[in-house]
């Protein structure tokens, strides 16, 4: 094992990795698993914090009791948010929809959680931008597109994040929106393997390419490969799911979440416990669990059903219990 370095060329061909050390590597089965990198802030401020390492980390946790701005009101800034605030950390959001999580939860949900976010304590600024960053006096001034002005002891910016595809298609290896596998998380070169953040797959349920950018995807597909580089032949047709906590509001959610789609709501009661599914060409392709348990695998299964399905017919498929 090697750590603190980086990989720098990889040659299919002659089945061999760089490091940038100048130390070379043979192999005869490679896995990729090179991750994301979060998008960036457009400004040169030193310390602002994306929160994808260990540092991030313990530089968010130094921030506890301060004041802290949010850019970003999506899966990583709300979940940020939701942590700093319950650790007694006075906390700004600023991001341009116009509410919480607005590309996933649907507009009542999404209305919902953002003012539950500011009954917390939480102030909430949507349709809004940083326009220019600086620091001054050992603090962050954060100068909005409105002309608002905010100061802050910290500055976490989550606004998405992107495949690292730069080794793969620097070896010549198929890459789109990721680094492309086959069913058995084979790349182009059929001795070369990604699994992860990173990892184009295939997935038939949905009918499409997709990638997923959580915990279950992870470690379900990187089992999956192990396996495979160890001479297994296994499919990888696992329909992924993420989840989070929102202050003690949790949701889990499978397959395509997308408000453009057809969304059929299903409440036991209205914003705190239900079932949303998101409907297009006549198929389910996603499902939210909002304070809902246990039903997963049966989101799972619903999603693979060619159906057809409506508004009608799909309500009530799945039990809006706890």
């Amino acid at each position: 094992m090697f750590t603190s370095r980086t990989v720098r060329s990889l040659d299919p061909v002659k089945k061999l990795v760089t490091d940038d050390t100048g130390a070379s590597f043979e192999y005869a089965r490679l896995l990729l698993a090179t991750g994301a990198r979060p998008r960036r802030l457009p400004f040169d401020v030193e310390g602002i914090i994306y929160y994808r390492t260990l540092d991030d980390y313990l530089a968010l946790q130094k921030l506890k009791g301060g004041e802290v701005v949010v850019i970003g009101g999506g899966f990583i800034g709300s979940e940020i948010a939701a942590a700093l605030a319950l650790n007694e950390t006075k906390v700004t959001m600023v991001f341009p929809d116009d509410g919480m999580c607005a590309r996933i939860f649907p507009p009542g949900i999404s209305r919902f959680v953002t003012s539950y976010y500011e009954s917390k304590g939480v102030v909430v600024l949507a349709r809004e931008g940083v326009a220019a960053l600086k620091k001054e006096e050992g603090k962050f001034v954060a100068r909005l597109r409105s002309g608002r002005e905010l100061r802050a002891d910290g500055v976490v910016a989550g606004i998405g994040v992107e495949p690292d595809r730069s080794l793969a298609h620097s070896a010549g290896l198929k890459t789109d929106d990721g680094i492309e596998v086959d069913e058995f998380l084979r790349t182009s070169d059929t001795n070369v393997f990604s699994a992860g953040d990173a990892a184009s797959f295939f997935n038939a349920a949905l009918g499409k390419r997709m990638r997923v950018e959580h915990e279950d995807n992870a470690t379900t597909m990187g089992e999956c490969a192990g396996r495979n580089m160890a001479g297994d032949a296994v499919a990888y047709h696992h329909m992924p799911f993420f989840y989070s906590d929102l202050f003690d509001l949790g949701y889990e959610a499978v397959g395509e979440l997308d408000v453009r789609h057809e969304v059929v709501e299903q409440w036991k009661e209205e914003n705190r416990e239900g079932v949303i599914y998101y409907l297009a060409y006549g198929r389910v392709r996603g499902v939210l669990l909002w304070n809902t348990w246990g039903q997963v695998d049966a989101a799972r299964d619903l999603i693979a059903q060619k159906g057809p399905f409506t508004a009608g017919s799909v309500r009530g498929k799945l039990p809006a219990k706890n």
